[in-house]
Parts: C-alpha cells; sequence; structure tokens
C-alpha cells in the first residue's frame, strides 16, 4: 500500500508522529522505532519557504504553522543479527526557548518499542550514527533506566570519520564535551562505502553536518537510503534548495539534497526519512513537471 502526500490523499500521517513500521529487503527486515517527536516551525526551520509556499503546501502544516518530525531509529536485522542506526533523543524533553525553531522536543520511548519488537539493547551489535545532533544520539549517552551506564554502551558506535573529526563545531547544538567524553570510548571510525552489517554501507552526505552520513541498506533486488538529516520533511523532495536552519553548510546540504532526490528516483530505490511525520518510508515519483514523495508501507 501507499499514501502520497499530495492533496488529494490522506494527509493526516503528514502530521502526526511516526510509529512502528517495517518494511522487507529480502532477508533483511528495517523497522522505524520511535523514541519521541518535535515540532518544527515552518519559517523557523526551513526560512527560505515564503508565507506563499506554505500556502501551497499547507496540508504539512499543523494549526499552529509547524512541521511534525519523529525521533528515534532504525532496527536493521537479518536472522539473529541486528543493527541500530540512530539513538533518538533519550530521555527528557526540551522545551521551545524564544526565537528556537524547534518546539515541544521529547524522547524516551526507544527502549520500550524495542522491547515490544523482541529486542533487546543487548542484542544490538553495533549503532550507526547519521551525525552527532543529540537527537539522533539520546540512548548513547544517558544512562538506561536504573543503571548509570548508556543502554547500548555494549556496542560500538559507528559514526564517520569526518563527523568525529570535526565534533568541535556541535557544542553550539547541545553535544558538548560531556556527552562526546561518554561516547568516546565506545566509538569506532567508519569510511565512506564502508560495509558495517550485511548489505548495509556507508554513504556519506556532507553539509548538515561536516561528516553527516546516509546509510544505503540492499536486499531483494531493492535498496533502502536511510538519510538522516539530508532532509527533513517530504516537502523538500520538491523543494531541495530550502535549507534547514541548522545545516552546518547550506550549499553543501543543497547539493546533497539534489543528488539524493535523483538517486531516490532510481529503479527499486526507496527512502527512510527519520523526521519524516508517519511517512518514512517512501519513493519519490513524478507528479507534473516535479517530484514528490510517496509513503511506502510494504
Amino acid at each position: 500500500m501507499s499514501t502520497s502526500t499530495t492533496p488529494d490523499a490522506d494527509t493526516t500521517r503528514l502530521r502526526r508522529p511516526g510509529v512502528v513500521r517495517s518494511l522487507r529487503l529480502g532477508e533483511t527486515t528495517v523497522t522505524y522505532v520511535p523514541d519521541g517527536a518535535a515540532r518544527l516551525s515552518g519559517r523557523g526551520w526551513l526560512p527560505a519557504a515564503t508565507e506563499e509556499d506554505w500556502a501551497a503546501y499547507g496540508e504539512y502544516l499543523d494549526a499552529d504553522g509547524y512541521l511534525t518530525a519523529g525521533v528515534g531509529g532504525l532496527l536493521v536485522e537479518r536472522g539473529d543479527r541486528a543493527l541500530l542506526i540512530d539513538a533518538g533523543f533519550g530521555p527528557g524533553t526540551r522545551p521551545a526557548e524564544p526565537g528556537s525553531p524547534v518546539s515541544d522536543l521529547r524522547g524516551g520511548a526507544l527502549l520500550d518499542n524495542l522491547a515490544a519488537l523482541g529486542r533487546r539493547p543487548a542484542g544490538i551489535e553495533a549503532v550507526a550514527v547519521t551525525h552527532l545532533h543529540t537527537d539522533h544520539i539520546g540512548w548513547l549517552h544517558h544512562p538506561a533506566p536504573g543503571g548509570d551506564r548508556p543502554a547500548l554502551a555494549h556496542a560500538p558506535y559507528l559514526i564517520p570519520e569526518a563527523e568525529w573529526t570535526g565534533r568541535a563545531h556541535l557544542a553550539a547544538h547541545g553535544t558538548g564535551p560531556e556527552v562526546l567524553a561518554v561516547l568516546e570510548p565506545q566509538v569506532r571510525t567508519v569510511a565512506d562505502g564502508e560495509e558495517i552489517f550485511p548489505g548495509v554501507r556507508v554513504h556519506l552526505s556532507a553539509g548538515h553536518t561536516p561528516g553527516h552520513a546516509s546509510y544505503v541498506i540492499s536486499g531483494g533486488g531493492r535498496r533502502l537510503i536511510a538519510f538522516g538529516d539530508a532532509l527533513h520533511s517530504p516537502v523538500q523532495i520538491s523543494h531541495p534548495e530550502w535549507y534547514a536552519a541548522p545545516d552546518h553548510d547550506r550549499a553543501a546540504a543543497s547539493d546533497a539534497r539534489r543528488r539524493l532526490v535523483a538517486e531516490l528516483q532510481e529503479p527499486d530505490t526507496l527512502g527512510f526519512g527519520i523526521h519524516f511525520a508517519d511517512v518514512v518510508f517512501g519513493r519519490v515519483r513524478a507528479e507534473g513537471a516535479g517530484v514528490v514523495w510517496e509513503a511506502v508501507d510494504a
């Protein structure tokens, strides 16, 4: 089943947080594991979009003019083996601050959702990180409930080499020295093109951060690109020139988005947008003179 994001479809999924959803890629199962959600100001998060633009794309915004963004991770399972890509925000909330484009950021549900899927943290052999912003590494530094170590501290944290080398810039985004010190003993840096799990390869897509990476998961004649924060909303599929306010290098990020949108139009290629409300899995298809995101649920 697929749900188009065009106005004649059921658009309520564009304005609600994502729920647990799975796809099969041959012998591999990929599952979105929610941790929480956030609201992103349409004009504040995507500053290049005008009021006129949002009048045309109003189905993406809630009544207060915010985009709904899910927060969580992607569980990749092959037989008894499991990899997690990104690790949510972790337990807690971040209240809105004056002038901030982010509102109502909350997390904490990842471990419970993993348990409901039959996965204990100890059964995850590695955690691959798209980038080091706080809503992607929460459970890598927060202590597990009732413990004094992070729930995933038994596993290596796979981080793109350029992201770890350039980590000093992250203090402005909340990932300060105290967080990095917790991560460091588990960090193993990875390189572009490296296979980190059967059928999973690193694909550098720098711009949002200096070493941002996507992960390409192949199986059953299809591939899925887990593209992290290269895109924050399905509306950017139609407008890759709309940069995100926290993009480290706007020009590089826009170039990465354009390349990604082109890749997602290739045959047998799907995408995973971790912040894409309740349309996290999808494909890019042509519509009129442009392209749109079409949700895929199987």
